[in-house]
């Protein structure tokens, strides 16, 4: 159907530039709220795949990449906090996991407050503010130092909470501006591409760790392991780890110009702020070249009060929110969306948290000098970024929208049962090499799977007007099993573990928790048949706020057919 002719400009809303169309003005002209809006979705729904589509991936993705860069870099701060503040060159295991932890508990503070707050006042509003946090943050944690009143940990955890806040708030505004921006066809293999930058994040962690690491070679060679790098093997540590975590912000200021800039998701505009009428000011306003019509203010709030009066879309409120809800056809995709993160991340996060110990275990670090010690650890980090976490964010970016989300989430979760327990229960039985290969099978596997399809769902099966609450909650629950995970789980590898042990000798107990970790795929195969097949459907019909004759008048006949599509995927799953 072709989009209706602009004949004469009304409502305008702030914002827009070259990453992000601002649709909704492209028809203020239609008085009747209903119509307007549903010409306005249609049009963004079948817009064909453009240079604004990728520009907005790569504006949203770098700050995906941002977060993944630091979170997943504490793995090598810790080995290098240990390497300065502590005798024998180790960090205890309390205070690793503290620091660790600290980020999960920040985020899940930040997806929960700043996934309501992008409901409640909107996503332009909110969006960017998250980077500004992670960049302070950021920064203010690079410059930290030990003192006399306060250790090092304590400040680098205070820090880290912080830096978690602004990461946690990233995940639901992402994902949903994603969404509502994006085109049907393409909406999975747009959110995806934004995810994918984890991979990415990750890698350039590990590069800027092998950087660092030669161009301080001269120093680190003098020390033959952590306990004797003192003097200037010391010195060039401590300025390697404060040059690993400061350069996470570079990225983040790149992109805040774009996420300060954004107009709001026309979907909010519609659905939420229901600002979709003016007065004849604004009309004459623009036909006499002015900037923008100043109409009388009671005019106005009676011109929104007629157009909100006639919005058909149900208006968010907590009742509303406990009645949409309440009911099981609802309730269940939120189980299922929660349910599946939380089960997923507590092994994911308890794998590619300790990525370094890991290595060290199966016998892939190690050498002579510090410098070969470091230099092994951030190879081998490479190694697994690129043989495994990046070719399945990829592989998932290239497949979703064919083979749809709920495929890819439950083949995931059964491969991933499957690895843990040949990991765990035959963790004697096989060489170095084959658990290397194990593990890299895991991290491929848990990207082309639910890591992947978790962050994409949830961005898509809720009405707007809970969709970013929705979305931060499901994305908490994965963190508090991240948390979970880093203090409870995590930790007990070194059971048992006689002092001054190396290799597979320090985590007898690491096959154990490769088998708890079993557990936990395992159960995510029953979470994942509670979620919706969501390719190639308009949000507003997965939602329920549009039925699928209406879709078809507005896209010929296409909803229709997804909806018919989906429903026989989800009768086979």
């Amino acid at each position: 159907m072709a989009s209706a002719p602009i004949a004469i400009p009304g409502v305008k809303t702030a914002g827009g530039n070259n990453a992000f169309h601002n649709f909704h003005n492209d028809f203020a002209h239609i008085a009747d709220p209903n119509e307007r809006r549903r010409l306005a979705l249609a049009e963004i729904d079948k817009a064909p795949f453009g240079w604004y589509h990728v520009r907005a991936c790569v504006v949203a993705g770098v700050g995906f990449f941002t977060d993944s860069y630091d979170i997943f870099a504490v793995g090598l701060l810790t080995t290098m906090l240990g390497i300065i503040y502590w005798e024998g060159g180790k960090m205890p295991t309390n205070s690793d996991t503290a620091i660790k932890v600290a980020t999960s508990a920040g985020t899940v503070v930040g997806q929960l407050g700043f996934g309501a707050l992008a409901d409640i006042i909107g996503r332009k509003k909110m969006y960017g503010l998250e980077l500004i946090v992670i960049i302070f943050a950021t920064l203010a944690q690079s410059l930290s130092s030990d003192s006399n009143s306060m250790h090092i940990v304590g400040v680098i955890i205070f820090w880290r909470v912080l830096m978690g806040i602004g990461i946690g708030g990233d995940y639901p505004l992402s994902s949903i501006i994603t969404s509502e921006f994006a085109t049907t066809r393409w909406r999975g293999a747009m959110m995806g591409a934004v995810f994918a930058m984890q991979g990415f994040g990750q890698l350039g962690a590990a590069i800027v760790m092998i950087v660092i690491t030669a161009g301080f070679k001269g120093s680190l060679l003098t020390a033959k392991n952590y306990a004797s790098c003192t003097g200037v093997c010391g010195i060039a540590v401590d300025k390697m780890w404060r040059i690993l975590i400061g350069f996470g912000a570079v990225p983040a200021c790149i992109a805040l110009y774009y996420r300060l800039t954004i107009p709001e998701t026309p979907r909010y505009t519609f659905d939420v702020a229901r600002d979709v009428e003016q007065g004849g000011e604004d009309v004459q306003a623009y036909m006499n070249g002015q900037a923008g019509g100043k109409p009388d203010e009671v005019a106005r709030v009676q011109g929104l009060v007629a157009g909100r009066e006639k919005m058909t879309v149900p208006k968010a409120s907590f009742r509303d929110f406990l009645s949409y809800y309440g009911k099981w056809k609802n309730g269940k995709v939120l189980l299922g969306t929660a349910g599946s993160w939380f089960l997923l991340d507590v092994a994911f996060y308890g794998v590619s948290l300790n990525n370094p110990i890991i290595l060290t275990t199966i016998g892939f670090t190690g050498g002579k000098t510090v410098y070969k010690i470091l230099m092994n650890t951030a190879v081998g980090n490479l190694i697994i970024v690129l043989a495994g976490a990046i070719p399945g964010y990829w592989v998932t970016v290239a497949t979703v929208d064919t083979l749809g989300r709920k495929p890819i989430q439950l083949g995931g979760f059964i491969i991933l049962t499957i690895l843990f327990c040949i990991f765990g229960f035959a963790y004697k039985q096989i060489p170095d090499h084959g658990l290397l290969a194990l593990y890299v099978l895991a991290q491929f596997f848990f990207n082309f799977g639910p890591n992947s399809t978790t962050f994409i769902v949830p961005g898509e099966c809720f009405p707007t007007r809970y969709r970013s609450t929705s979305h931060g909650f499901s994305a908490a629950s994965g963190k508090i099993g991240a948390i979970i995970a880093q203090a409870a789980i995590a930790p007990l590898r070194v059971r048992g573990a006689k002092p001054g042990a190396t290799g597979r000798d320090a985590s007898p107990w690491l096959p154990h928790v490769m088998e708890i970790f079993a557990l936990f795929m395992f159960l995510g195969i029953f979470t994942t048949l509670c979620i919706p097949e969501t390719k190639r459907i308009t949000l507003e019909v997965l939602s329920g706020e549009q039925e699928p004759e209406s879709v078809a008048r507005g896209g010929e006949g296409e909803g229709e057919a997804a909806r018919k599509e989906a429903n026989a995927d989800n009768r086979s799953l």
